[in-house]
C-alpha cells in the first residue's frame, strides 16, 4: 500500500513515498480501507519532533473509510461498517489503517467520509473546548484566535451557536470575510490593530470570559491582556511556537485568570468519552449549526506539500489527504 513515512525529524522534506504491507488487524483490532484522511497542524508536531514519536513513523491520527478486515474478538465493528477516528493510534497516511476497536466511531450515513476526516479531530477538539474544558454560555463575549483556520472556525461556529459574543483575530482581510461569514461578532486584524485595547473596546473594557488560543507565542501576551477578571486562557495549539512559561503571579495580577493547556486525548479518555464526544460533534453537523468547510484537498502522495501549505498559512478550513 501508498504511504506516507519519516525516518527522521524535520522539515516537510523529511516525507517520503514509500510501499508498506497492508497491516493485518491483531485481537481488538480492526483494518479501515481510507476514503479520506485528515491533515492538522499536530501531525507537524510529531514531524519536527516537537511531539516525540518512535521512528521511522507514519504521520497522522484522523481518517475515514470502510471495515475491510476485523480482528479476533471485535465485538463494535463488522465488515462493511462506516468507520472514522480522530485520536489516532499513529499512522493515518496510509492507503490502509489499523486501529483499536473502542478509539473508532461507527459514521453515520449523512456523513460523508471526507466530512468526517476533516471533522473528528477538530471537531471534538471543538467539542470538548467549548462544552466542557470552559462551558461557553450565552452573551459571554469570548476570542478566537485564527478563527478562520480548521478548528477556529468550527470554534466560531460552536460558540456563536451558543449565543455567545465572538471576537475573531485573523491576519487578513480575506480570512476576516471568512471569519465574519463563520459568525464571528467581530474580527481583528492583528497584523494591524492591537489585539487586547481591541478587545477592550468591544467590551466595554471589561475584557473576554474565555480566548481560545491555537496560535501559542506569537499571540500570547495580547491573549494573556485581553481576559476580563476571573476569565480562562486555553491554550491549545503551538502554530507560531511554544508559548512561554508564567510566573503565576502574573494570573493573579491580571485579575485572578486561569489557564489551561488541554488535549484532546485527555477529555476521550474512555470509549464512552469518545462516542458522546463524536455524537455531540455529529448532532450539530447534523442540525446545520456547524458547517465543516473543506479548503483543500492534497494526493497522499503530495503530503510534503500539504504540510509546506499548512505551516505556510497558505490553507483555509480543512485540509484533506486522499489516497
Amino acid at each position: 500500500m501508498l504511504a506516507i513515512q519519516a525516518d527522521r525529524t524535520g522539515g516537510p522534506e523529511v516525507l517520503k513515498v514509500v510501499d508498506l504491507p497492508i497491516p493485518e488487524p491483531g485481537p481488538g483490532q480492526i483494518r479501515i480501507h481510507q476514503a479520506a484522511i485528515g491533515l492538522n497542524y499536530i501531525d507537524t508536531y510529531h514531524r519536527t519532533g516537537l511531539y516525540p514519536v518512535k521512528l521511522p513513523m507514519v504521520l497522522g491520527q484522523e481518517g475515514a473509510g470502510t471495515v475491510d478486515a476485523v480482528g479476533a474478538g471485535v465485538t463494535r465493528f463488522a465488515v462493511g461498517d462506516r468507520a472514522a477516528y480522530g485520536t489516532g493510534p499513529m499512522g493515518a497516511y496510509a492507503q490502509f489503517h489499523v486501529a483499536p476497536e473502542g478509539r473508532v466511531v461507527k459514521l453515520p450515513d449523512s456523513i460523508s467520509f471526507e466530512t468526517a476526516a476533516a471533522a473528528m479531530l477538530k471537531g471534538m477538539t471543538t467539542e470538548f473546548l467549548v462544552r466542557r474544558c470552559y462551558p461557553v454560555k450565552a452573551g459571554e463575549a469570548v476570542l478566537i484566535h485564527a478563527a478562520a483556520g480548521g478548528v477556529g472556525g468550527l470554534l466560531t461556529q460552536w460558540a456563536k451557536s451558543l449565543d455567545a459574543y465572538v471576537i475573531g483575530a485573523v491576519g487578513s482581510e480575506d480570512k476576516a470575510a471568512i471569519a465574519r461569514n463563520q459568525g464571528c461578532d467581530e474580527v481583528i486584524l492583528y497584523r494591524d490593530e492591537d489585539v487586547a485595547k481591541r478587545v477592550r473596546e468591544l467590551t466595554g473594557g471589561m475584557g473576554v470570559r474565555v480566548a481560545y488560543d491555537g496560535v501559542g507565542a506569537a499571540t500570547f501576551e495580547a491573549t494573556l491582556a485581553s481576559l476580563g477578571r476571573r476569565g480562562m486562557f486555553v491554550s491549545f495549539g503551538n502554530a507560531s511556537g511554544p508559548a512561554p512559561a508564567v510566573e503565576p503571579g502574573r494570573l493573579a495580577r491580571g485579575g485572578s485568570l486561569f489557564l489551561t493547556r488541554p488535549t484532546l486525548f485527555d477529555y476521550v479518555v474512555t470509549t464512552e468519552e469518545l462516542d458522546e464526544s463524536a455524537g455531540a460533534l455529529f448532532a450539530v453537523i447534523a442540525s446545520g449549526a456547524v458547517k465543516i468547510p473543506i479548503g483543500q484537498t492534497f494526493p497522499l502522495a503530495e503530503a510534503r506539500r500539504a504540510h509546506e501549505a499548512l505551516e505556510g498559512r497558505a490553507t483555509v478550513g480543512a485540509s484533506l489527504l486522499i489516497p
